[in-house]
């Protein structure tokens, strides 16, 4: 297969859109470490094969730097980073304090960076790439979740600017995405009729799955876009619909 011995490590790959994520890196072939604060529901395994699990709190410099030091002792090398970790509770910026919204920053912004830096030896090494996981809520305003959108849009800058400096020994692109369908979706859409409704909204007409995103992550982990970097690709199904189109729809029947 396509990343048959290759070597990637997905931050928190334990459930949701990591775990499809890792999930498609096994089908590839590859070998596949993931890592969060709190251990998989079940084992994630694809092909035959389970990803290696290791505890890791991605707020910690100092445990950062010695989870990749075990890596590329296990395992001899790595070849691809993806920083997904991360998210937010929706809370508006005047119903929670400063050190809140700075938690939320930490874990989106400065955690990937941290990642990163302890990961850049062993990729160098091996030529590999760094895939960050963004959303389209940094590239748009974001009431409820600002400071996850002012991280995202961080992310997104700091891939193009890391893209730069690492070249040509490493790429970096951003997967920016749009909503994905998870075991937590409920929480955000409803029942099944919500989230049908909600998939209803997105020009392809269905929320992504984890696997889609885990086919473009595989895709820019590979050779196949070894003139890849600097890039972000939008997986947001078309993107959402103006505002303004359906407003003047409506004023135009009445």
């Amino acid at each position: 297969m396509e990343l048959d011995g290759r070597v990637v490590v997905v931050t928190g790959g334990t459930r949701g859109v990591g775990a499809g994520i890792a999930r498609s890196f096994l089908a590839a072939g590859a070998w596949v470490v993931v890592c969060a604060r709190r251990p998989p529901q079940e084992p994630v395994a694809a092909g035959g094969r389970e990803a290696h699990f290791v505890p890791l709190d991605l707020r910690d410099p100092v445990a950062v730097g010695e989870f990749f030091a075990s890596v590329a002792e296990r395992y001899g090398r790595l070849d691809c980073l993806v920083n997904n970790a991360g998210g937010t509770p929706y809370r508006l910026l005047g119903e929670g304090e400063v050190e809140r919204h700075a938690r939320v920053v930490a874990l989106n912004l400065t955690a990937p960076l941290t990642a990163s830096l302890a990961a850049y030896p062993a990729l160098r090494a091996a030529g590999g790439s760094v895939v960050m996981i963004g959303s389209v809520s940094g590239t748009r305003p974001s009431p409820g979740t600002a400071a996850y959108g002012a991280a995202k849009a961080g992310l997104e800058n700091l891939a193009r600017s890391m893209a730069v400096e690492w070249a040509p020994d490493v790429r970096v692109n951003t997967l920016v995405l749009g909503m994905v369908r998870t075991e937590l979706s409920h929480l955000h859409y409803g029942d099944e009729v919500g989230i049908a409704a909600v998939g209803a909204t997105v020009p392809l007409g269905r929320l992504a799955e984890p696997a889609d995103v885990g086919a473009a992550a595989v895709f820019l982990a590979s050779d196949r876009a070894a003139y890849v970097s600097g890039a972000s690709l939008l997986l947001h199904g078309g993107g959402e619909r103006p505002a303004f189109l359906d407003a003047a729809t409506a004023n135009k029947e009445t």
